[in-house]
């Protein structure tokens, strides 16, 4: 009589045999060597985003950076500005939290300080700073525009320490 014959499932739990696995090899189908990188995986840095002739800040370190530099609030907005190590073009980025209200009030405030700043920073704006425009809850979207421009020049004038 024979024993019989052990199940073939759990082999592999067993150590006998390695398990299945797929091996996938970055860069085999156009023949770079591993660790080398194929020209169709380097890319050209992006272009910079340009609105109303002004350069945006679109990264988060550059947000965090500003946020870190020079500040002052008015009523109508708060105004962070910080000089670069670079002379290149000024950047300015907007923001707005979820106390300014819903979506609509944020794009609305949004709006009225892209405005504000496309009106004023080409004057009064210097090379080689960025300045972020941080909307305040209640009074950037019900502000009068001609007051929510003086609030922004006076921040300006705060901000470059005159």
């Amino acid at each position: 009589m024979t024993p019989p014959e052990a199940p073939m499932a759990g082999i592999a739990d067993q150590g006998k045999t390695s398990p299945a696995v797929s091996v996938c090899v970055s860069g085999a189908s156009d023949g770079a060597q591993p660790g080398e990188q194929s020209a169709r995986r380097a890319r050209a840095p992006k272009p910079p985003k340009i609105r109303a002739g002004m350069e945006l800040l679109t990264k988060r370190g550059d947000f965090i950076a500003a946020a870190r530099a020079r500040k002052q609030g008015t009523t109508g907005m708060m105004v962070q500005g910080r000089k670069r190590s670079d002379d290149g073009p000024f950047r300015v980025g907007y923001t707005c939290s979820k106390k300014v209200g819903n979506a609509v009030m944020r794009n609305r405030a949004k709006r009225r300080l892209r405005e504000v700043a496309r009106l004023l920073l080409a004057e009064h704006g210097r090379s080689g700073w960025d300045y972020v425009l941080i909307g305040r809850a209640g009074e950037t979207t019900t502000r009068a525009f001609e007051l929510l421009q003086k609030d922004f020049l006076y921040a300006l004038r705060k901000i470059h320490g005159n």
